[in-house]
């Protein structure tokens, strides 16, 4: 056992899940400007770590036989992130729709929009066919959608 703290997996202010994150060399491009497509990999991280501080776990929809598949992303890049920078990704899951999930999320370096996204997400089996969200899953996410 470590004494080693763990990674943090964000706070919610109100709705919203903030997750910091920090860049690294390995995120940028040869220009030093964060690459394009490591966004949506931060994006990821927002939206499963809102449902870890939720109580909803990978592992056990996994073993439930569920998971998700990103079948819609619309992303606006409003400035560049650079190496050291600081960021905050925020989520919001906004409703649930039969088997679909819509999420907002930005990611801002202190007040300064960097990248905007609006996503949709359907909850699957393994084997890929759509599902609605478990019942129990539901009730965990219901405190965080829109009213």
């Amino acid at each position: 056992m470590t004494d080693l703290p763990q990674p943090t997996p964000g706070v919610f202010e109100g709705r919203e899940h903030q997750l910091p994150v920090r860049i690294y060399y390995e995120d940028t491009d040869f220009s030093g400007i964060v690459y394009h497509a490591n966004y949506l990999r931060y994006f990821e991280r927002g939206r499963s770590d809102f449902f870890r501080m939720i109580g909803i776990s990978h592992t056990a929809l996994h073993k439930a036989d569920t998971a998700f598949a990103i079948v819609r992303m619309e992303l606006d890049f409003k400035r560049a992130a650079r190496i050291d920078d600081a960021l905050v990704v925020r989520t919001t899951y906004d409703r649930v729709k039969g088997p679909r999930l819509f999420v907002s999320q930005r990611i801002t370096r202190g007040d300064e929009l960097i990248c905007q996204a609006a996503g949709e997400a359907v909850c699957i089996t393994l084997d890929g066919r759509p599902r609605k969200p478990t019942a129990e899953m539901l009730a965990q996410m219901a405190p965080w959608l829109e009213v």
